[in-house]
């Protein structure tokens, strides 16, 4: 009984121990993202950002219709107003708007490369999500990301 009894207390301490060394950080606010067409079709945008980023830019590095709208493959760059840096490779589905020609809903998940965080977020990675409006035929939309970071 004693030997469950300390085994026990060694495995929840060893637990409480692997959890207190994770540090999380919830990540969450809103985006405008503006759209431009660069060299050769690729598609950028950048966005003002508020919550806990202040900007990203964004490229569109595939793009591939499917029955219900456009899958794109994308990297982003996110800043922080404290000196925060991390890249991101990203899958965003855009569904058609019916009747909204070149208008979508957009969900995007956003995933943190390993090595690519630096100041404030040096060390983070995790995924975080986003969904929102765009609208392809005037370049510009609106979005809400949210998640949880963790060194």
């Amino acid at each position: 009984m004693y030997k469950k009894i300390i085994t026990l207390t060694l495995f929840l301490s060893a637990m409480t121990s692997a959890y207190a060394n994770e540090n999380c950080m919830p990540i969450g606010g809103t985006g405008m993202p503006n759209f431009f067409s660069q060299q050769e079709g690729v598609i950028s945008a950048v966005a003002p950002l508020s919550g806990s980023v202040s900007a990203a830019t964004a490229k569109v590095v595939a793009q591939r219709e499917t029955e219900t709208g456009l899958e794109m493959d994308m990297q982003h760059f996110f800043m922080t107003d404290k000196g925060g840096f991390m890249n991101t490779s990203d899958l965003a589905i855009l569904t058609t708007v019916p009747g909204k020609n070149n208008r979508y809903m957009i969900e995007i998940t956003y995933h943190v490369q390993a090595d690519s965080t630096s100041g404030q977020l040096k060390g983070y990675t995790g995924t975080f999500n986003s969904y929102g409006l765009v609208d392809m035929k005037n370049l510009q939309g609106v979005i809400r990301y949210s998640g949880e970071i963790c060194k």
